[in-house]
């Protein structure tokens, strides 16, 4: 009999190095809006995005002509081409290019877990192309929520959730992490009317205070791409890209 492999969550970065594995693959969530804009991005024919951590090296990389998008608390950077609202990332101003991508706490998220076997970048848009991904590689899995500024939020848990529930249904997962029991009983709540629920979320009243907020229908929306992101070296490209399938 294959052993089963473990699923956990991690609700937050300042948590990571509790649950911190080098050989398992880690699924970096933020839905509102990182995650979801890098799906975006490489659906709209991005060739690759620079994680950044801190907005002095966004920054430097704008100095040295790199296109760059860049936000903190929601808003763009003054010197930064663009946000992340993944409508910024249209085939007209993507397609073919690098760019930086630095956020409030995604891509410390995402820099958190570099040291892991890989890094995939997890949204409700690629949700299930990420879980049949997940389910062929038979290794351990920690779900990785960016979470506010090092603080639990509710979007992230609810993805968290979501993707449990397919890599528990494969039967080739298990999960004894009561973080992960935490994020499933949200998304049991949460996906008869998943808009509805992340109305509660305080990111999204943050997104509303600024007018923001038209990304959210949009950012959860499952399946609307097959794409999956990963961290290769420093860079994030498209998994069909590289040698790893």
């Amino acid at each position: 009999m294959n052993r089963l492999n473990k699923v956990e969550v991690c609700f937050s970065p300042a948590l990571f190095r509790f649950y911190k594995d080098k050989n398992a693959i880690v699924i970096v969530v933020d839905p509102l809006r990182a995650t979801s804009a890098i799906c975006t991005a490489f659906e709209k024919g991005v060739k690759k995005l620079i994680p950044v951590g801190t907005v002095d090296e966004a920054r430097a990389y704008k100095n040295n002509g790199y296109l760059v998008a860049a936000e903190r608390d929601g808003y763009v950077l003054d010197f930064a081409d663009f946000g992340n609202s993944p409508f910024n990332f249209t085939p007209e101003r993507v397609k073919g290019k690098t760019i930086v991508y630095s956020t409030t706490n995604g891509t410390q998220a995402i820099q958190t877990a570099s040291s892991c076997y890989k890094v995939i970048i997890g949204s409700f848009l690629n949700l299930s192309a990420i879980c049949k991904w997940v389910i062929q590689q038979d290794r351990d899995i920690i779900i990785l929520c960016a979470a506010w500024k090092n603080k639990f939020n509710l979007e992230d848990s609810v993805l968290a959730g979501a993707i449990i529930d397919q890599l528990l249904e494969s039967e080739k997962y298990y999960s004894i992490c009561d973080s992960a029991l935490a994020a499933m009983d949200l998304w049991t709540m949460a996906k008869t009317d998943l808009v509805g629920y992340i109305n509660k979320a305080a990111q999204r009243s943050r997104l509303r205070d600024k007018g923001l907020d038209d990304v959210i229908e949009y950012c959860h929306t499952p399946d609307s791409t097959e794409v999956i992101p990963v961290l290769k070296e420093n860079y994030i490209v498209e998994l069909r890209n590289t040698h790893h399938l």
